[in-house]
C-alpha cells in the first residue's frame, strides 16, 4: 500500500542509543528505506560499548544522518528532549521517537505518517484491534497491559497504548508544550507526552502497530523506571480530576 503524506514537511527521526552497536546499522537501513525522506538523529548516551563511534561513520557515509552525543545516560525522556530542541533548532515540522532496538517496524513508519496528517500526534498501538507483540516473554506483556490499565484508569485518559514508544509529533504541537520542564526520565516520559499533548488541546491518532522482542542487547527496563511511571501517573491523574472537579464546581456555582 501507498501512503501519502508529503504534505508534512521535513521529518526528523530520533533515535536514542545506549548500547546499541548491535542493532544501530541496521535499523538505519530499514528507516532510510522505509521513509527515505525522513532524516535521522542519533541521541547516543555516551554509550561504552561504542555506539557512538558508529554513529559517526554512518554519519560520514550518509549525509541524512546526524549524531548528538551526550555526556552521560539520563533516561529515554532526556534523549528525546534533546533530539527534539536539537530538531526545532533546525526547522523540521514532524518528529518521530523509535528504539535502536529493533522493536518498532521502520517499515510501519509511512503508515504512521499518513495518520499525522490528520492529527497532532500519533501512536503506534500494540493494545488496540490489530495490533500484536510477537516474541515477547508472558511477564512483559502482562506488565505492559496492567500499566496502560493503571494509566487509562488513573489518568482517564481514552489511549490503549500510552506507555508505547513509538510516537509521531507535529513541530507545532511540541513547540505548545514546555520541553524544558518535563523530568520523566523513563518510559513514564511516553504517558506524559501523551497528557500533555491532549491539554494542549491536541489531537492524538492511534495506528496498530507489530511490536517485536529486542534483537540483539538487553532491555533498559528496571524496577526504578516501573516506580517512576507509578508515581507519576497516579500524581497526574489526581491534578487532572482535581482540575475537572474545580471545573465542574466552578460551572455549578455560577448557575
Amino acid at each position: 500500500m501507498v501512503y501519502s503524506y508529503a504534505s508534512l514537511g521535513r521529518i526528523l527521526v530520533v533515535l536514542p542509543t545506549y548500547n546499541e552497536a548491535q542493532n544501530l546499522e541496521g535499523i538505519v537501513l530499514r528507516i532510510r528505506q522505509a521513509a527515505p525522506e525522513a532524516d535521522i538523529l542519533i541521541a547516543d548516551d555516551n554509550s561504552p560499548d561504542h555506539t557512538g563511534e558508529l554513529a559517526d561513520a554512518l554519519g560520514i557515509r550518509d549525509s541524512q544522518v546526524y549524531v548528538l552525543h551526550r555526556d552521560s545516560k539520563e533516561g529515554l525522556g532526556k534523549a528525546y528532549i534533546a533530539g527534539f530542541k536539537w530538531g526545532l533548532e533546525r526547522r523540521y515540522d514532524v518528529f518521530v521517537e523509535t528504539d535502536a532496538d529493533g522493536s518498532h517496524q521502520p517499515e510501519e513508519l509511512p503508515m504512521l505518517l499518513a495518520a499525522l496528517t490528520k492529527a497532532d500526534m500519533v501512536k503506534g498501538s500494540r493494545w488496540m484491534r490489530g495490533g500484536r507483540v510477537v516474541n515477547w516473554p508472558l511477564k512483559r506483556e502482562l506488565l505492559s497491559r496492567a500499566a496502560n490499565i493503571w494509566v487509562m484508569a488513573a489518568m482517564n485518559i481514552p489511549i490503549h497504548d500510552a506507555t508505547g514508544g513509538y510516537n509521531l509529533f507535529r513541530a507545532d504541537m511540541l513547540r505548545k508544550i514546555d520541553l524544558l520542564s518535563i523530568e520523566s526520565r523513563g518510559y513514564s516520559f511516553q504517558v506524559d507526552m501523551t497528557r500533555r499533548v491532549l491539554e494542549a488541546g491536541g489531537t492524538v491518532a492511534e495506528v496498530p502497530i507489530e511490536f517485536c522482542e529486542r534483537l540483539a542487547g538487553e532491555s533498559k527496563m528496571s524496577n526504578d523506571i516501573i516506580k517512576e511511571a507509578l508515581i507519576k501517573t497516579a500524581g497526574w491523574g489526581l491534578a487532572r480530576r482535581t482540575r475537572q472537579i474545580r471545573g465542574w464546581l466552578g460551572r455549578a456555582g455560577g448557575n
